[in-house]
């Protein structure tokens, strides 16, 4: 595995700014480390440390594009508007369609008159329960391996999460949360919910389409997006955001499976 250390660029990008198509420069097995201590990894191809993890994400990936799990639907990006979507079904066009599910807890938000967390509505679906049992059981290889790679961030993250969230509210061991996004390419942000000190983790898949890559401008890192990769990364520490997605072939996309830990649970015991 090659040793990335991370020194900061100066760069000029804000929050919500777009990302524009960049060429990744980590493209093989990587450990990144800041001030001489490892803080995430990339993996080309999660097959080569589980096989079991690899087929968990096929079946997931399978499930998620399926009429069986209910999926947030959005209308921006390469597809357009509302209406220009509805123009194209009209012309019996297929289009390239961005959504994203949720699985694990949502956590509390006042603004929105909801001062108490929540689980995923998700998990109430007879129909995505393959759905859910696969992301579970992927959450909980990657955990396995993000233990062999990095033994204390597992345990610092443990702890954490031990800590900080009751079990009602966790998904595996360190997180709390997980996020399924089709074809969706994030504007430059912060993950400023998440839980300090932890780390998420982002397994791509992809077909028939390049882009989709995280960049991090911070450090002048652009991480690949091939299929079957696996990034860890502390999502709550810098500004990222993810290259646009194109297909090359009706049909193509990129899926990510993201397992993340949020805060904002800790007032609520079980």
């Amino acid at each position: 595995m090659n040793r990335v250390d991370l020194a900061q660029v100066q760069h000029r990008f804000k929050i919500g700014d777009k990302v524009a198509e960049l060429a990744p420069n980590i493209t093989e097995d990587s450990m990144f480390y800041e001030d001489g201590k490892p803080i995430g990894f990339y993996i080309a191809d999660i097959g080569k440390y589980s096989q079991k993890a690899a087929q968990l994400a096929d079946i997931a990936d399978y499930e998620l594009r399926s009429p069986r799990v209910p999926k947030s639907e959005m209308s921006r990006g390469p597809q357009g508007s509302k209406a220009d979507k509805m123009k194209r079904i009209a012309e019996g066009k297929n289009l390239v369609t961005q959504y994203s599910a949720i699985l694990g807890a949502i956590a509390p938000k006042p603004h929105m008159r909801r001062p108490y967390p929540t689980v995923s509505s998700v998990h109430s679906v007879k129909s995505a329960q393959k759905f859910i049992k696969a992301m579970l059981m992927l959450c909980k290889e990657s955990e396995n391996i993000l233990r062999e790679l990095m033994p204390e961030q597992y345990e610092i993250q443990k702890h954490l999460i031990a800590e900080n969230t009751p079990s009602k509210y966790r998904f595996g061991d360190l997180f709390t949360s997980s996020i399924s996004n089709f074809n969706i390419a994030a504007d430059y942000h912060i993950d400023k919910a998440n839980l300090q000190g932890c780390v998420n983790v982002i397994i791509a898949k992809r077909k028939d389409s390049s882009g989709g890559n995280t960049t991090v401008p911070s450090y002048g890192a652009t991480i690949d997006s091939a299929d079957n990769s696996m990034l860890v990364y502390p999502a709550w520490k810098d500004l990222h955001g993810v290259t646009p997605i194109q297909p090359k072939a009706e049909g193509g996309y990129r899926n990510t499976l993201v397992f993340y830990p949020l805060k904002g649970f800790k007032d609520y015991t079980e």
